[in-house]
């Protein structure tokens, strides 16, 4: 039996593996490369203590490009080990990275428990990052969308937001953005 054998430039899959078998080496695939981010962070600031005179000759080596290495020793850096989620991408915890460590940690557990995706933890970032209450000059322009459903549908949808704690309305307007960012994308 042929087995999936991993080259520099290629990667060798059998005919005929199962459908599981093909999810499988996908996921591996992808905890590979999420995980190499922490990897390539991890070493470089061991080698940047360990090893200052040769550290510099040591990243050239690598032939990654310098300023991506030094993204990823920064988010190593403001995320210790313990604190790294293992549920959530190296690019959630980038998203966070310049933000106060209680910050980090309220949003990596709503990403977490909620299962959110980097571009949506993105936008609710930016979204509370907004003032709260906005001069009146950026008030000028308001709408109103009423929309007829269902009793259950309206519990449903409050549940929806509560779960991810939010009222209603925030709740509403933060999936019509979510649904826009993902439209206009396309």
């Amino acid at each position: 039996m042929r087995r999936t054998t991993a080259h520099r430039t290629t990667l060798e899959l059998p005919a005929g593996i199962s459908l599981d078998d093909w999810q499988r080496i996908g996921n591996q695939l992808y905890v590979a490369a999420d995980s190499s981010a922490w990897w390539l962070g991890d070493w470089l600031i061991y080698g940047r203590t360990a090893y200052p005179g040769r550290y510099q000759r040591a990243v050239e080596e690598t032939r990654l490009d310098y300023q991506t290495l030094r993204n990823y020793a920064w988010v190593a850096r403001r995320f210790a080990p313990p604190r790294r989620r293992a549920a959530l991408s190296f690019q959630h915890h980038a998203e966070l990275a310049s933000l106060p460590e209680t910050e980090q940690e309220y949003w990596l557990d709503r990403a977490e428990r909620l299962s959110w995706s980097r571009n949506f933890l993105r936008s609710r970032v930016k979204a509370a990052r907004r003032p709260v209450e906005e001069s009146a000059e950026r008030k000028a322009l308001s709408m109103r969308i009423q929309v007829n459903v269902s009793q259950d549908r309206r519990r449903r949808w409050a549940q929806a937001a509560a779960e991810a704690d939010q009222d209603l309305q925030g709740w509403a307007k933060s999936i019509l953005d979510y649904a826009a960012a993902a439209a206009l994308r396309e």
